[in-house]
This record gives C-alpha cells, structure tokens and sequence, in this order.
C-alpha cells in the first residue's frame, strides 16, 4: 500500500510531506496526499480550490504571499516538474516562531510537498528552468485579503539559493514585516 508521512517543521503547524513511490520499467507512482493522515492530525484535508503555476525561468522568486485575516489560507505546494525552494514565514503573532522562516527542496521526483499552516506567508524560488507548481487552497481564493511581504526584507533575511532572480513588479513592492498589520 503506497502511503505518505508527516515531517514537523520548525514553523509550528507546517510540515513537509513525504509522499512514498513505487517504481517500476514504467516510471513510477506515488501518493502525495492522504486526506485521513491529514485529519489525523488535525490538519485542513479539504481544498476549496487548486491551482498551477509555470516558471519560464530558474531563479524565479513568487512570494511571499499572504491572506488577511479573517480570509487566511491553508496550503499544500508541490512541484510537479523540477525543484524549487519552498519557503514558509510565520506571521502568527502568538506564535513563539513569529516571524520565522524555514525553507525546503520540493522535487518532482521527491513526490515531497509542503503543507503551509493558516496565518503563514508562502514563496518559493525555482531552482530549475520550467518549473511547475501546484497549490491546493483552502479557503477559496479572496482578491480583497490578498498580500504579501517583501521576498527581499531585511528584517526576514530569506536566503535564497540563487542571486539572479526574476521577481514580479507586484512582488518587488511588497510591504516588509515591520508592516504587518497588529
């Protein structure tokens, strides 16, 4: 039976999810979410909605994105062609890891995702030339709390792994988390 595990994060709530493969002269298949796990645990195992992006070139930056509150997210990323690193801020006020980001290596071949709590930012640079990801998203997408912070703030300090990078105007303008709203 194929299944799939649950790896913390140092971001309380997030967790990198190991999805298992079986491979044979075909390729391989492989289980990359199991809804019960997630309930196990606690954790949103129903999506509102799904969605796909296309990364032209490596080095692209996307991020870090954020809802309002009451509107926050839960999301679970997982390339599915190519490498990115992933990353998660937390921007939970009573969390102890406020503020915080961690980061791991999503690859398509991996079957890996990350699964990114309610009331924390997500970005991610491609580490590979079309790169594709794709987001699962609960609630559905509201246009009206969407936001983000600065993928360059120094008071975050996200190390990306590559220097030259392609950012988005709408991203490059992002506030820092100095701005993050009480």
């Amino acid at each position: 039976m194929i299944s799939m595990r649950l790896r913390p994060l140092s971001i309380d709530g997030s967790y990198e999810i190991l999805g298992e493969r079986r491979s044979d002269d075909r390729g391989f298949f492989g289980r990359t979410i199991d809804a019960e796990i997630l309930r196990d645990r606690g954790l949103v195992a129903a999506y509102a909605q799904e969605s796909i992006s296309y990364n032209e070139r490596r080095g692209t930056i996307r991020g870090l994105h954020y809802r309002l509150p009451p509107a926050w997210e839960t999301k679970i990323v997982t390339c599915v062609r190519g490498r990115i690193f992933d990353v998660v801020l937390d921007l939970r006020r009573a969390s102890p890891t406020f503020g915080r980001w961690e980061a791991i290596e999503l690859d398509w071949q991996e079957c890996n995702s990350l699964y990114v709590p309610a009331g924390c930012a997500h970005g991610y640079q491609t580490l590979e030339p079309q790169s594709v990801v794709l987001y699962r998203i609960s609630p559905a997408y509201d246009p009206g709390h969407a936001t983000g912070i600065d993928p360059y703030d120094p008071t975050v300090a996200v190390h990306w792994p590559l220097e030259e990078a392609t950012v988005s105007q709408r991203d490059r303008v992002l506030p820092s988390l100095r701005d993050f709203p009480a």
